[in-house]
């Protein structure tokens, strides 16, 4: 999801301005429908949708006006694939409070990737996370709620803080157990906020330590979600256009 869609008309489909252009993406069990802003007479942009799963989907071009019924313009397929990003973020998911999986990714730590690639891992990651089905019960800490804040251990937290993960730390934070992460010390003695300290993360350090600390500047920032019940309702500021999904 979050991807620029550039809509081509044909020479008929090019009308007069008061004709508005959706597109509807119809699922297997969400369908979407976003609104378009024209770039030119014969094109249109629009953000695509984060689906709930990797499937082809229907989309439909729709043309309203006024007083006219809504005109099906043209239909295509559309393909969400499973890409790294989407694959690391069911990992990570599932290896929240598995001790071994998590000490398996400090291995990542001794390779410190540019800081370029970090920051596009940050962004791929933290948005294929918002657009995962986490279970009710999921928790940045894993399963097991009755291990006490005392016991030394690795957690997410530690993980998207020691590559320096801004927005997915910032995601992390504001699920159940984020917050508890903060004071969990690992094998080493350190905390996500030391951790981010001994590394001169800044930023980093800040979210973790200011109460009213703001989201991260990214593309996230650009849009804004509203949700209620089988529906939700965002608007991209960037390109000014509107998102609803519903649950069919």
């Amino acid at each position: 999801g979050d991807s620029v869609i550039t809509v081509q008309l044909t020479e008929e489909d090019k009308v007069e301005d008061d004709v508005v252009f959706y597109l509807v993406f119809t699922g297997s069990t969400v369908q979407h429908c976003t609104s378009t802003r024209k770039i030119n007479p014969g094109s249109l942009e629009t953000i695509s949708p984060g689906h709930d799963c990797c499937e082809t989907v229907k989309v439909a071009l729709c043309a309203s006006r006024e007083g006219h019924p809504v005109l099906v313009v043209a239909e295509e397929s559309f393909q969400f694939v499973q890409d790294e990003a989407y694959d690391a973020a069911q990992f990570l998911a599932t290896c929240a409070g598995n001790q071994q999986a998590l000490n398996f990714t400090r291995f990542l730590d001794r390779s410190r990737p540019p800081a370029a690639d970090v920051d596009f891992l940050d962004e791929k990651v933290a948005l294929a996370f918002r657009h995962l089905k986490l279970p009710a019960e999921w928790n940045v800490l894993g399963a097991d709620q009755s291990l006490s804040e005392n016991i030394p251990r690795e957690t997410l937290m530690h993980f998207a803080v020691r590559l320096g993960l801004l927005r997915l730390t910032w995601f992390l934070l504001q699920q159940p157990g984020g917050r508890g992460a903060l004071s969990i010390h690992n094998n080493e003695g350190a905390t996500p906020v030391s951790l981010a300290l001994e590394r001169g993360y800044q930023k980093l350090h800040q979210l973790l330590t200011e109460e009213e600390a703001r989201e991260p500047d990214s593309w996230s920032t650009l849009s804004h979600t509203v949700h209620s019940g089988d529906y939700s309702v965002k608007h991209h500021r960037g390109l000014d256009v509107y998102m609803l999904t519903a649950e069919t």
